[in-house]
């Protein structure tokens, strides 16, 4: 069978020139699709379930790591998941993806001598690789989480938040953290749910989660971070997934694939 992929790239002139440049150095390979952001790589994954992903670092609404993490999140158990190859014009990121073990990146402009590496690399992996299993799927998961927390903001020498200031009205309420039950990023704001009541910030998430303490505070989904102390139990349902039951509150919170080696019994 020939090898496939899917190109996840914002920039059409340079997903072009990456496709012309995949067929001179591997000519085999049969892209199947090529898409602009990364919720519709995301889909396009999941339904052509190619060998190869190239997904470009930023691009609009998901970038690629986080479109990476979802479509792990969404990936069959059964299926190995595809070998990543991450597209970027910064170095920083390049470097961040090859420490953390990702398969290859690949820098802008696409250079035809530096693509004919990565495609060695992609035929040795694809070669090797063996039916998918829990410890496969976990070294990717890994992988992941570690190019997330890579690439987030440097850690700022700030200390961590005791109070969230929410605007209500024309008035602010002031949040003790430790009241918080958990996070959850909404389209332009983070809702902040306490036990009595939901406020909005317009603070992103992504810069919240720095100053919370990382030992109360755990992110378990791409937009979700649950105070750990509010916790009940963590329940799995008939596909596998997990979800949090909460102290006093009928949420049930999904837990993301990425984030379920949080929740071991001791």
């Amino acid at each position: 069978m020939r090898p496939t992929a899917v190109i996840a790239e914002d920039e059409p002139l340079l997903a072009q020139a990456l496709r012309a440049e995949l067929a001179l150095a591997w000519p085999e390979l049969d892209v199947v699709q090529t898409v602009g952001d990364g919720a519709a790589a995301v889909r396009s994954a999941l339904a052509h379930r190619p060998q190869v992903l190239f997904f470009d670092i930023r691009m609009p609404g998901l970038g690629g790591l986080e479109a990476a993490a979802e479509l792990a999140d969404a990936w069959p158990q059964e299926a190995p998941f595809p070998a990543l190859v991450f597209v970027t014009a910064y170095d920083q990121y390049a470097l961040q993806a090859f420490e953390a073990q990702a398969v290859d990146y690949v820098l802008k402009p696409v250079q035809g001598a530096r693509l004919r590496k990565t495609v060695e690399k992609l035929r040795n992996v694809l070669a090797q690789r063996q039916p998918q299993g829990d410890a496969a799927l976990e070294a990717t998961l890994g992988q992941l989480r570690n190019l997330l927390q890579a690439s987030g903001p440097a850690p700022a020498a700030q200390p961590l938040l005791k109070v969230i200031q929410a605007g209500v009205g024309t008035s602010i309420r002031m949040v003790p953290v430790e009241q918080v039950v958990y996070f959850e990023a909404a389209d332009k704001y983070v809702r902040v749910l306490t036990d009595d009541g939901e406020f909005l910030v317009r603070t992103p998430l992504k810069e919240l989660l720095p100053r919370l303490d990382a030992q109360l505070f755990w992110q378990v989904h791409r937009g979700t971070v649950v105070r750990s102390t509010a916790i009940e139990s963590v329940q799995r349902d008939e596909a596998g997934k997990l979800h949090l039951a909460l102290r006093g509150r009928r949420d049930r919170l999904p837990v993301s694939r990425l984030y379920a080696h949080l929740f071991k019994a001791m």
